[in-house]
């Protein structure tokens, strides 16, 4: 039997992917070839092909294009997750990460020809078009709301309408782009639809400035008008977007929290070492109880989030879609999560708020993940939506 087996797949190749992040990776947090929204394309593929060498490119998909497991998924975006760049290096950063995984489900193989596969490789990057501006009355945490549309013309379908916060969009190679439909029966539904990009229909309004800085892209407002496609660019079954969006969002939702466990990770050791080392009154400042128990809470966090995270991650390989679960894990771990990353600041003091460490970064990022897939407020009024249910299911 070899090392790596004994071990389990998962973990060897996770072992493999710290190695290089925190060798290689951890490198380019000081490298400034970055905007306002994330590091520049170039530095993201210098970091690739880097990768590439070393073996650990897209390392949560198998050669022969298979996914790990999710429990060891989560062993391997946790390695990733130790810097901010490290899931962008590895290629298992978001939105890509979750395309992958929906495009592995439902496209055809025309389409994972064209689209899946150079996303594997590494060699562009992707949005996801659902979010709409507020101002729109668009959709949101509640996709009912969705305003934009895709009417059927003949053999292609038309689309017009405004989306936000589109992560990644500047720059992408490709759109998976969700428009509300309308069913043969007068039923509202939803649809996907795969946009090459550039497309002169979609254009750019703006860069949103938002608190976080690790996304390459930034994250845009952009008008569609009158976006014609042909037929065989609906990813799966028309009017099945919704559907589609769940088979993609709980596992994503829990894959956020895999690589922000491992971004945590490496804020609380940064925190640890300082305490440390650093001496006031007299001692150093873990002997400090305030301080010393500070780390002991990161402990007990921590090691619950990658309880939470594993316990999603065995209903999600037993086949279940895990709704509930990835719901539950994602407002527990981006809570817990956020409260270790603030400790981790109040530990450093005026070197926590500083740029001298990553901890100043993964704070922002992680304030950001309590909101993104999902605020904590909605995930819990879901939670509580079927609670109610299965009271007045029992009476």
């Amino acid at each position: 039997m070899t090392a790596a087996n004994s071990i389990g797949e998962g973990e060897a190749i996770a072992r493999k992917v710290e190695t290089f992040v925190r060798q290689t990776v951890v490198g380019y947090e000081t490298d400034d070839r970055r905007d306002g929204h994330g590091p520049l394309d170039s530095m993201v593929q210098e970091m690739r092909a880097k990768a590439r060498a070393a073996g650990v490119l897209a390392p949560h998909i198998r050669p022969d294009g298979s996914h790990l497991s999710h429990r060891d998924t989560a062993l391997v975006l946790r390695a990733t997750g130790l810097s901010p760049l490290g899931p962008l290096a590895c290629n298992t950063n978001a939105p890509d990460e979750g395309n992958m995984f929906l495009l592995g489900k439902v496209a055809t193989p025309a389409q994972q020809a064209r689209f899946l596969q150079p996303l594997q490789r590494g060699e562009g990057r992707s949005c996801f078009l659902m979010t709409e501006p507020a101002s729109d009355g668009g959709t949101g945490s509640d996709p009912s709301m969705m305003q934009t549309r895709a009417r059927q013309e003949g053999d292609e379908w038309v689309i017009s309408g405004r989306k936000a916060f589109a992560t990644g969009f500047d720059g992408a190679a490709f759109a998976i782009l969700m428009a509300k439909t309308r069913t043969d029966e007068g039923k509202d539904a939803a649809t996907m639809f795969l946009v090459p990009l550039p497309n002169p229909a979609l254009r750019q309004e703006r860069l949103i400035g938002t608190i976080d800085s690790s996304m390459p892209g930034g994250h845009a407002v952009v008008t569609i008008e009158d976006l014609r496609l042909p037929a065989e660019a609906i990813l799966g079954a028309p009017h099945e977007g919704f559907a589609y969006a769940q088979v993609r969002l709980a596992p994503a939702r829990l894959t956020h929290c895999m690589r922000w466990l491992g971004a945590a990770t490496r804020a609380n050791e940064i925190a640890t070492e300082y305490a440390v080392r650093r001496q006031a009154f007299g001692k150093s400042l873990i002997d400090h109880e305030g301080v010393g128990f500070m780390l002991a809470d990161n402990l007990i966090d921590l090691k619950q989030c990658e309880l939470m995270i594993n316990w999603c991650a065995d209903a999600l390989d037993a086949g279940d879609k895990a709704i509930t679960e990835s719901s539950m894990a994602k407002v527990a771990v981006s809570e817990m999560l956020f409260r270790v990353a603030d400790r981790c600041v109040q530990i450093m003091g005026g070197t926590g708020v500083s740029h001298d460490t990553v901890v100043e970064q993964v704070f922002r990022e992680i304030r950001a993940f309590r909101i993104y897939d999902g605020p904590t407020e909605v995930h819990k009024w879901s939670l509580a939506k079927k609670i109610k249910r299965e009271v007045l299911a029992r009476t």
